[in-house]
């Protein structure tokens, strides 16, 4: 790559949103170069057509014994961005290894089983709306939306679906934000990934010894069945993306919906009025500011050539989710407009934030049907629900894998 590496968005201009910065590296191509903390160089593909062509080359692996830095011993083991590397699952596996460990666990996501999920994930809705109700009154008619809603919600589910008890919830959740942070100290790091697996070795040990009917219990069922097919290691590692993904994504959804539709008002009524459904307020949400900016990672087996652009083998490229779903070359000259109504692209893939290819978010299905009830219900509940806040005080939620704000404290108007 010919041009000099461009920093990645560590901050985001008022309201918290990567976008600005998205643009500027858009204007030097559909794949740039960028620095990863601890100065490591890698690339990120940013346009929507060159990520989606990327995203299904061959020649690109997931497995981490691709990573040049990684294998030559220049990572360190407190390097922020490790877990997105070594945790073994169906996140950091390839070929036979990966059609594997997705199967294990692609049963509980087929969209038959997510929809019987809806009376469950209905009523832990309305119970979360009941918290954030109480927390408006205790708050003098101010709360932290991602708090007392968007956060629990997402959280309830994939616990319960994993068969993880309420006492490790909030832990869990705070391990997640360390293990996936950018910018944190190697000592906490390491510390966070040691705590994270403690944590979920000690749950996977009590769904040994008292199995349920949930993910975890199955997984081991069939790591004890026949012991080639899922080790412990893999275990432990698939209930970390499981945990990880399956609510922090979610979470970010929500947050970025409401946020949205509280600065679109016309868009609101429009929703409210029957003139676009929730689904759709979902997927333009997906699009138009997407729950994960930039995800970690893909590392080319030789040296390859996306876009014009030179990317050597082993080296770390992250996938531009928020940036292709603002891309005008395939949204049109008013992508940065937040529009529900906005038509399917010809070939079905009206945005990327969800993956593409064999690797697709296999919670997709879950992740959508949380949000479209969250936001129905939680607009039929409050429908003058607005910021408390302005726009520009909103901030970041820092780093640049993560798109969303730290919190989104709203009222209910009159």
């Amino acid at each position: 790559m010919d041009q000099p590496p461009a920093p990645l968005p560590r901050t985001a201009p008022p309201g918290g949103c990567p976008h600005a910065e998205n643009a500027v590296l858009l204007s030097r191509g559909a794949v740039v170069p960028v620095v990863l903390p601890g100065g490591v160089e890698g690339a990120a593909v940013l346009a929507h057509e060159v990520l989606k062509d990327f995203l299904q080359r061959p020649e690109v692996a997931k497995d981490a014994r691709h990573f040049t830095e990684l294998r030559e011993g220049r990572i360190p083991p407190g390097w922020p961005l490790i877990t997105f590397v070594t945790v073994p699952s169906m996140l950091t596996a390839d070929g036979e290894d990966h059609r594997r460990l997705r199967g294990l666990v692609s049963r509980a996501f087929t969209p038959r089983r997510v929809e019987a999920l809806r009376p469950r994930i209905q009523e832990l809705t309305d119970f979360q709306l009941n918290c954030l109700a109480r927390a408006l009154a205790d708050g003098g008619g101010v709360a932290d939306l991602r708090e007392h809603f968007a956060l629990p919600l997402p959280m309830g589910v994939i616990s319960e679906l994993l068969g993880v008890e309420t006492e490790f919830r909030d832990r869990l959740h705070y391990l997640s934000d360390r293990v996936t942070a950018n910018e944190i100290e190697p000592a906490e790091a390491v510390a966070a990934n040691r705590e994270m697996i403690a944590v979920l070795t000690a749950i996977a040990a009590a769904r040994t010894e008292q199995p349920g009917d949930d993910l975890t219990s199955a997984l081991i069922a069939v790591r004890d069945e026949g012991g080639d097919r899922l080790s412990h290691e893999e275990l432990i590692g698939t209930m970390l993306l499981m945990i990880v993904a399956g609510h922090k994504t979610t979470l970010n959804l929500i947050t970025n919906a409401v946020r949205a539709l509280c600065a679109h008002r016309d868009q609101l009524d429009l929703v409210r009025a029957g003139g676009a459904g929730w689904a759709d307020v979902v997927e333009e949400t997906l699009r138009w500011d997407a729950p994960v900016s930039y995800f970690p990672f893909r590392y080319p087996v030789r040296d390859v050539t996306v876009a014009g652009t030179p990317i050597a083998a082993g080296t770390p490229v992250l996938a531009g989710y928020s940036a292709a779903g603002r891309d005008p070359a395939a949204h049109g000259p008013d992508a940065h407009l937040f529009d529900v109504t906005r038509p399917a692209r010809a070939d079905a893939v009206r945005h990327l934030s969800l993956g593409h290819g064999v690797h697709f978010c296999l919670g997709a299905p879950l992740a959508r049907l949380e949000a479209t009830v969250a936001l129905e219900a939680l607009f039929d509940r409050f429908p003058a629900l607005e910021l408390a806040v302005p726009e520009s005080r909103l901030t970041p939620y820092g780093g640049f894998t993560t798109n969303t704000v730290n919190t989104l404290p709203i009222r209910v108007g009159a």
